[in-house]
């Protein structure tokens, strides 16, 4: 287990490098078995999700080659359909192998995926889907089994009942195997979604309405090899774009991204009244900005909430919350799809922020405040991160526990942080 040490407190400036999306490359992987050719990919972060979905191909029996953040896997040789438990249990994404495995082998077995712990994720939107493709769900309980029906996979007519990211990317990926066509409704949009439907047109789909919520896909029952880059991890820009504003200091981002991507984030940083300079691949924020909430009309106090994209992203709810601490006034925050990433605020409020926790959805922020440093655990990886913000801004000497959960999502944040100032050690404990 490993932990951070952070003396809070110090100057920060300087450039960060973000790496490469995680919630792009980590379905991208699993979509690799739709293929018996080689998938080249450029720009994959170093972070222990991609450790274990890559793990879990070279368990099936695939080929799989690293060098730096370029990765060759080739799945001619997997043979096994059967993911083990602790493997599934790492990480949410592991669910994303049941379509795939099923239409390269005929069948595979899953167990009850793991990931972070802040609410109900649903699994129902992946079994409707992969039925409605011929995909039999035949053991609901552990692990879940899934039997190929027919000789080919067929397209289907399909409409969520939730604009679930994973569903999406699940149904997509293996309707691309699929023979015919078929067509989500109410399907999620995210960034990270594009980026797997451009993948799999280099794979030989045909894919329309990406960045809509309505996706057609023409299958290809004999997908090819591609090479592609993973875009730049709009969630982790966020988080950097959090510290610079909660410390008053300037930083430059940069990383392959599209300024689309963003429109929604720099809004919400406006109701702090911080300001940035968006470009392709480029991000300037100002040092010394006065965070001064902008309240609604009438002087309401007014809302951040999290929505499916292209609202606010549910992960960056962590950060901005503590960014908030800092900004003078006071500002509600709505967390609509997690019940329990509020939660983490109880750690705030040991640092001594003025947080009042309305509902496992809801708490009201006022600042600015000066956090002290504290010893805390990570419960995930988002809140994780903004500990580690908080703790840079609180003067002291601060601890993060179970930061394993931080590494998960964020490429060498230690390096990182080192580089623009911050004092910050990881160590590692023995477990008794």
């Amino acid at each position: 287990m490993r932990s951070l040490i952070i003396n809070g407190g110090t100057p920060v400036s300087g450039t960060v490098t973000v790496g490469g999306n995680k919630n792009a490359v980590l379905p991208m992987i699993a979509a690799c078995l739709l293929t018996p050719d080689t998938v080249t990919m450029h720009n994959v972060p170093k972070i222990s999700d991609v450790d274990i979905m890559l793990e879990t191909l070279k368990h099936l029996g695939a080929r799989v080659e690293r060098n730096g953040n370029d990765v060759m896997i080739c799945c001619a040789t997997v043979k096994k359909n059967t993911v083990p438990r602790e493997l599934c249990s790492a990480l949410r994404t592991s669910i994303l192998f049941a379509g795939p495995l099923a239409a390269r082998t005929g069948g595979a077995k899953i167990y009850p995926p793991g990931g972070d712990v802040i609410g109900r994720r649903r699994l129902d939107s992946h079994f409707y889907g992969l039925r409605k493709l011929g995909i039999a769900v035949s053991n609901e309980s552990s692990p879940f089994v899934f039997e190929q029906k027919t000789k080919n996979l067929h397209g289907a007519d399909l409409f969520l009942d939730e604009a679930s990211v994973t569903a999406t990317e699940h149904i997509m990926m293996t309707a691309a195997a699929a023979k015919g066509k078929t067509i989500i409704r109410n399907a999620a949009s995210e960034p990270h979604i594009r980026q797997l439907g451009e993948m799999l047109t280099g794979m030989g789909a045909k894919i329309s309405g990406l960045d809509s919520n309505t996706i057609e896909i023409e299958g290809n029952t004999a997908l090819h090899g591609t090479e592609v880059t993973v875009e730049s991890d709009h969630i982790e820009v966020a988080s950097f774009l959090a510290l610079a504003a909660a410390t008053r200091c300037g930083l430059t981002i940069k990383g392959d991204f599209k300024t689309r991507d963003y429109w929604m984030t720099r809004r919400m940083f406006e109701r702090l009244g911080i300001k940035f300079k968006l470009s392709p691949g480029l991000i300037e924020i100002p040092p010394r900005q006065k965070m001064k909430i902008q309240p609604d009309f009438g002087n309401a106090i007014p809302q951040i909430a999290d929505g499916p994209w292209p609202q606010f992203p549910s992960d960056m709810m962590s950060c901005m919350i503590v960014c908030a601490t800092q900004a003078k006034g006071t500002v509600l925050f709505f967390e609509k799809m997690f019940e329990s990433r509020i939660y983490f605020v109880d750690r705030l409020i040991s640092m001594g922020a003025n947080a009042v926790v309305c509902d496992p959805h809801r708490v009201v922020i006022t600042g600015p405040v000066k956090l002290r440093a504290v010893e805390m655990a990570s419960p995930d990886i988002r809140a994780g991160m903004a500990m580690v913000i908080a703790a840079i801004c609180a003067k002291g000497r601060s601890v993060i526990h179970n930061a394993d959960t931080i590494f998960r999502g964020y490429e060498d944040i230690c390096e990182k942080l080192t580089a623009i100032g911050v004092d910050i050690t990881c160590v590692t404990s023995k477990i008794k």
